[in-house]
């Protein structure tokens, strides 16, 4: 008996070594389907989901990428979007204390000349007009 068992499992394991999965006629047969979209389509105003379920599709795209085949159905990626993490207050604070320290570099003297010059021209404006006062009177 345990002969025949034995034989009985060796014959099914040699069996579904064996077995492959019958990619390209599925593929024949699926192609237009698949060519509709992932999903589903639009179809008059109404939306059809696929002939062919999303296991078999996947089980089917599986067996054409192992064999090699190129698989065209798959839709195009979008780009991915890079979401900033973290708070927008670090952010910004860090972006402000590097634009202050520019600013102290490059246009602090400037801006320093400038002050001086407009309080000296006031003073100078202050004395002319204090001394046009006096000889008024």
């Amino acid at each position: 008996m345990a002969g025949k068992a034995g034989k009985a499992v060796k014959s099914v394991a040699k069996a579904v070594g064996e077995y492959q999965y019958p990619w390209r006629e599925k593929l024949a047969k699926y192609r237009e389907e698949l060519s509709k979209g992932v999903w589903g389509y639009w179809e008059l105003g109404a939306w059809k989901p696929l002939a062919i379920s999303a296991r078999h599709r996947a089980r089917l795209r599986k067996e054409v990428l192992l064999a090699g085949a190129d698989w065209e159905f798959d839709p195009e990626r979008k780009e991915m979007k890079t979401k900033r993490k973290g708070h927008k207050v670090d952010r910004i604070a860090a972006e402000k204390r590097a634009n202050t320290a520019d600013i102290m570099e490059n246009k602090m003297p400037k801006m320093l000349d400038d002050h001086k010059k407009k309080k000296w021209e006031r003073k100078m404006k202050a004395e002319e007009d204090a001394a046009k006062k006096a000889l008024q009177d």
